[in-house]
């Protein structure tokens, strides 16, 4: 007797469903399983090693691949960013290098500081918040490349989980080292998000690399800008 998909409902008369690949029957979840994913989330050849290593030996191509030829290659970008920021947060809580080089200070009760603090505590949802902000100006900037905003934002989640895990790698050895490589880390972080986005548009062209450059300085100040604007009106409302 043919069986039923249970995800899309398709009869389904071998092993897999013909229309979404579902196996007819799944295997119970065991050690095996795990091992196994862990194994891919760790493979050289495919999986968040391998999406590391292709964003840094050739991100300009291995991105737009992504976008135009094979989506199975690299880490999905939305879970990419999470995954890479989460890396920092843990990293921070247990080496606490953030403590030498920001601190949020003033009036608890100003909404821009706590603010500040949300996406202090929360820098997978706010990193995607500031993807939009240098998505905006990468899309003025080179508006004559035919890429939309959306393709733009999975280009910058790419792009800034690459940066999470620069800081983490500073941040760690500045932590066991205590020499004060944070700063360092900023500019190689910087230095890496400039170089990715020129690459992407136009590696062979200077000026990609410098329009890159502003929009990502621009990105980020707007993005700041943004969130003390909204702190400052809430509070205005509030003290009314």
């Amino acid at each position: 007797m043919a069986e039923i998909c249970k995800n899309c409902g398709t009869e389904i008369t071998q092993n897999y469903c013909p229309i979404c690949g579902n196996p007819a029957n799944l295997k119970r979840i065991d050690a095996q399983y795990i091992f196994q994913e862990i194994r891919d989330v760790l493979n050289f050849e495919k999986g968040l090693l391998f999406t590391i290593r292709e964003l840094t030996i050739n991100p300009g191509r291995n991105i737009r691949a992504f976008l135009h030829e094979n989506r199975n290659r690299l880490v999905k970008p939305i879970l990419f960013l999470i995954i890479t920021s989460l890396i920092y947060t843990l990293s921070n809580k247990i080496f606490n290098f953030e403590d030498g080089y920001i601190n949020y200070s003033g009036n608890e009760q100003s909404t821009v500081i706590n603010i500040f603090k949300w996406i202090q505590g929360n820098y997978g949802y706010a990193n995607i918040i500031l993807a939009i902000f240098i998505g905006l100006w990468l899309k003025l900037f080179f508006r004559r490349y035919q890429f939309n905003f959306f393709e733009i934002l999975i280009l910058l989640c790419f792009v800034i989980g690459m940066g999470m895990l620069i800081f983490s790698v500073f941040g760690i050895v500045q932590s066991l080292t205590q020499v004060n490589l944070m700063q360092v880390g900023a500019v190689g972080a910087f230095i890496y998000t400039t170089y990715a986005l020129g690459h992407f548009f136009n590696k062979r062209k200077f000026l990609s690399y410098v329009k890159a450059f502003f929009a990502y300085l621009l990105g980020m100040i707007t993005f700041s800008l943004a969130a003390i604007a909204i702190g400052l009106i809430i509070d205005l409302i509030i003290q009314k």
